[in-house]
């Protein structure tokens, strides 16, 4: 196996690795009772708040399909609503077996089937990103605003630095923009293709920017975050030690969570211990805590693997003259 490989292989074992690490170190931390208490918890959540929290889900997965075809119209395409959901849906099933892949799968499952140039299309996908990256920061500056002290609290508590962080990000940001300006500006054959593949990406992010329907736009970036925190909140009235929490900690939890996705596969394994220990932070019980985790968590990950299956299965089935 050469080196290349190798450092593919570890991207893909290392998170699950470490979500399962997750997962033994919660259940083995735990006394008997606590053990108990979470299980319990777990299986006799309501289900009629799960399978709402499924629907709210299933709602912003249809939106987000609905708003990319937005982004892609501007580039002269006119994509198909079924074959813009699947890819979103496939991307996701991917997201759970190797982190950030389901964005590559998306882009290619639409170039192929619609016979765009991945690059567009994979422009298009990163100014969603950027969309709801300023979503999650506007979500994160309203619940600054509800719960300033306690977070405040917390960051000190944890020795968290969150301008540091932000300073970080931003240095990263230029960095990024430095690099591109250097391609794009040098005149090196060794560089014609990477040069044609970055202004085909870049194509596709203006794209935001031609939209005849931008408030269209705008009204489906709102309507997909307000699901995504309806699915997390309505979760909150299965666990009864969790029934009766204040929104604004609901918010707080969404944002740390939303944050712990990003480090396992789909956030296997520490999602449910890192929902626990916020919650726990605003002196939820943590079998309680973690039993949210769990639930939100369970939900919305079988939802993706089954609408994921079903559009690996069915994309081919529906384009077959592509």
């Amino acid at each position: 196996m050469n080196k290349k490989k190798r450092i593919k292989l570890l991207k893909t074992i290392l998170p699950l690795l470490l979500g399962v690490f997750f997962v033994y170190y919660s259940i083995t931390s735990a006394t008997p009772e606590e053990r108990a208490t979470l299980w319990q918890n777990i299986t006799k959540a309501n289900p009629l708040y799960l399978l709402l929290s499924i629907s709210f889900g299933i709602l912003s997965h249809l939106s987000r399909a609905y708003r990319w075809k937005f982004l892609l119209r501007p580039l002269g395409y006119r994509v198909k609503f079924t074959n813009s959901f699947m890819a979103i849906m496939a991307g996701y099933l991917a997201n759970l077996g190797i982190p950030r892949s389901g964005e590559v799968l998306r882009g290619a499952s639409v170039s192929t089937y619609e016979n765009i140039p991945f690059q567009k299309v994979f422009g298009t996908i990163i100014s969603e990103r950027v969309a709801d990256l300023i979503m999650l920061l506007l979500v994160i500056g309203v619940a600054l605003l509800l719960q300033y002290e306690s977070l405040f609290y917390f960051f000190e508590e944890y020795n968290i630095n969150p301008i540091w962080s932000i300073f970080i990000l931003i240095l990263l940001v230029l960095i990024g923009f430095g690099v591109l300006k250097f391609i794009l500006q040098s005149t090196s054959a060794k560089l014609d293709k990477l040069r044609t593949f970055i202004k085909g990406i870049l194509e596709g992010m203006v794209s935001i920017f031609k939209m005849k329907k931008f408030f269209a736009f705008i009204f489906h970036t709102f309507f997909i975050w307000v699901m995504y925190i309806a699915m997390f909140w309505i979760i909150q009235y299965a666990v009864p030690g969790t029934k009766n929490l204040d929104f604004s900690v609901i918010l707080v939890a969404f944002i740390v969570g939303s944050f712990a996705i990003t480090v396992t596969n789909g956030g296997v394994g520490i999602f449910p211990v890192v929902i626990g220990a916020v919650l726990l932070f605003f002196e939820v019980p943590q079998q309680d805590g973690e039993a949210f985790g769990w639930l939100v968590w369970g939900t919305q990950t079988v939802l993706n693997i089954v609408l994921g299956g079903l559009s690996l299965l069915f994309l081919p089935i529906l384009n077959k003259t592509s």
